[in-house]
């Protein structure tokens, strides 16, 4: 079983930045996919980030503005997210997929809001 808690969201203008943390407890193995997805009200979660070992992929419309990272040990992942914009809208929620099964674990959410 696995657990994880988001944390960094909040409220901020149009241009600022945010740093969203992951933490995951529970049995993680280091080929375990980590990443991010949004879902804006009226949405369908959508993919944001996501990492394996040193590999990262972005959806096309954070390219350049979001940076996902992982810690040595591989149990906790960061999104910072820089130039947000008002679109960037969303529940934020960390993600961790089995490298084997494809298992999908979720974590709560946190909530980002871009607004001046």
């Amino acid at each position: 079983q696995v657990q994880l808690v988001e944390s960094g969201g909040g409220l901020v203008q149009p241009g600022g930045s945010l740093r969203l943390s992951c933490a995951a407890s529970g049995i993680i193995f280091g080929s375990d996919f980590m990443g991010w997805y949004r879902q804006a009200p009226g949405e369908q979660r959508e993919l944001v980030a996501i990492i394996e070992d040193d590999t990262t992929t972005y959806a096309d419309s954070v390219k350049g503005r979001f940076t996902i990272s992982r810690d040595s040990n591989k149990n906790s992942v960061y999104l910072q997210m820089n130039s947000l914009k008002p679109e960037d809208t969303a529940v934020y929620y960390c993600n961790l997929k089995r490298w084997h099964t494809r298992f999908d674990y979720w974590g709560q959410g946190t909530q980002v809001t871009v607004s001046s």
